[in-house]
This record gives C-alpha cells, structure tokens and sequence, in this order.
C-alpha cells in the first residue's frame, strides 16, 4: 500500500518552509489551509523558499482547503497559529487516519491540550522547533534561522523522527517537551510583543536600553513563573539566552509584529497571556507580561476576522 503523504495543516510562512525542506529530500507532502491564494499559487507553481545563503529554490506541493482530500492521514505536523490550533484539530478529525499521529510544533503554550481534546491523547505528540521563517508572498517563503526539532517521548514518536531525520534535520527525543517548550516561550514573550508594539525589526531592540530594560524584566519575570510552576528552563541564564536570539535574528520581523501590521490577531493569549494565566495558578504576579498582554490586544481590539492559514 503506498504511504500517504505527509500532511502539514497550515500554509503560512512555517508550513511554507516545512514544505519546502521535506519536498527538497523527495518526500511528498500536502498542505491543508483556508488560504485561497497562497493554495492556488503552491499547486501552480510549488513552494519557493530562500535559503540562508540567499539561494532560491522551487519544491513540488499539493496544497488544499478541502479536507476529504487529504482522508486517511497517517502523520500531520500542526504549523497554524495559536489561535487557530482548535478549528484546525476539528478540521483533522475528517483527515487523520484511526492510528495516525499529529505533531503540534506551534508556538505559546496549550497548542497540545486541544488537539488531544479533539483527536484524543494517543493521536498528539508536543514538539519544539527552533527554526524560524517569513512568508515573502502567496507561496513564497525565506528561512528565518537554522534550528532542529526536539519531539516529546511517545509510543510512536520514532515516526516523526525519521521523516525528520530523512529529510536532513537534527532531531531529538525527550521525556518531557515542557522545559523546552517554556524555554521558548520565555524568549517569544520578551521579544514578539515589544518588536509588535514598537513595530520594529529584533535586531532594533538592541538600540534601545529602555526596551531592553523592558525585555530583561519580561524574561526574568517569566523564568520566575516557570521555575514555579516546577519548570527548570533549558538555559540558565534567560537574559543572555534571549539577547542570544535577538543578535541572531537581528534582520527579522517577529511573527507577532507581521500579524499586528496585516490587520490580523496575534498569538498574545497564548505567549504573555498564558504567562499570567500559569502565574496566577502558582502565585506569582506577572505585571510585565499583563502590561504587554493588554497593550497588544488594545492595539488588536478592532479585529474581528479571523486569518487564513
């Protein structure tokens, strides 16, 4: 029986990427989206992406917003944003076979619970990428950063890890994603916010001491709920690590800062506002990220439709 292809939901600048580098090792992949034009332009004329050396590449795609299609799914990689994770979950109840396996490699935190609510705990897998991605247009991506794929341990993670590993990525195997995903998280809520409100590029931040204080603040303030709520981080010093990534991401504009300027919501409920959710739980005050939280959303109060992905 021939092996369906890999299915990655979302056809935004993630699974843009993610296609581009599964297809580049010959893997065949179909991407599920409510895009329209970013699905026309991948089924007319494939992914390209721009790699980190600048280097232009062209990948063949199946791209669809029709779920019957892609029926019988054995493996999906959820690449949507945060708020869109619950009606993609009900959308993949239509595609993913009985025994399949859905990877969440979404950033903020919760992503995993509702797909487990939806498709049931056996069928999701918490994953971390540290690889980074803008979408250039409709079916047009660049890399944002190299990185590799850490997968939580599970009856049938070894299924992920070949795919990943057939296609050239680092990847590992953990008893427990948590650490990392929180990792993550502490360095998405110092920097995407302040970059979204000041609506400038990462690398700008490091111009200005009074956000720098800012995001100090933020990241120490976030370690503090993490390490509460029984988080050790994978890094021990949370300021230096996110410096760390703002000087290597320098010329890129945060995903939260692109979907604040294109007139769509942003994934604050699930980076700062899942910081003081968590910190509410074990009692420790996160006024930074409220502040943030609110300024974001009060920048976003107008916006009542929901993006494509």
């Amino acid at each position: 029986m021939k092996e369906p292809p890999v299915l990655l939901v979302g056809t935004g600048a993630m699974a843009s990427l993610f296609a581009a580098l599964l297809s580049k090792k010959g893997l065949k992949v179909r991407m599920l989206g409510t895009w329209a034009e970013n699905i026309n332009a991948l089924n007319e004329k494939g992914v390209h992406c721009v790699d980190l050396n600048g280097i232009e590449s062209t990948f063949p795609v199946q791209a669809t917003d029709k779920t019957e299609i892609c029926a019988g799914s054995r493996f999906a990689i959820v690449l949507v944003k945060s708020y869109q994770t619950s009606a993609a979950a009900e959308r993949l109840t239509s595609c993913l076979a009985e025994d399949g396996l859905a990877l969440t490699l979404q950033n903020g935190l919760g992503n995993d619970e509702i797909l487990e609510r939806v498709l049931g705990k056996e069928r999701v897998i918490s994953g971390v990428t540290t690889i980074g991605a803008t979408l250039i247009g409709p079916g047009s991506v660049r890399m944002g950063g190299a990185g590799g794929i850490t997968i939580g341990d599970h009856a049938k993670a070894q299924i992920p890890a070949k795919i990943f590993q057939q296609a050239g990525f680092e990847v590992e195997i953990v008893s427990d994603t948590r650490s990392l995903v929180w990792g993550k998280l502490v360095i998405n809520a110092s920097i995407n916010p302040l970059t979204a409100l000041l609506n400038i590029k990462n690398g700008d931040l490091l111009e200005n001491q009074y956000a720098l204080d800012l995001m100090e603040l933020v990241a120490l303030e976030s370690t503090r709920v993490a390490n509460e709520a029984g988080i050790d981080l994978p890094y021990a010093d949370p300021v230096e690590m996110v410096l760390s990534v703002v000087r290597r991401t320098a010329d890129n504009y945060s995903s939260m800062n692109i979907d604040i300027n294109r007139g769509g919501p942003t994934e604050i409920d699930a980076i700062n506002g899942a910081v003081v959710r968590v910190g509410e739980d074990v009692g420790v005050t996160a006024d930074y990220n409220r502040t943030l939280f609110l300024l974001v959303k009060a920048r976003t109060r107008e916006i009542t439709k929901l993006i494509s992905y």
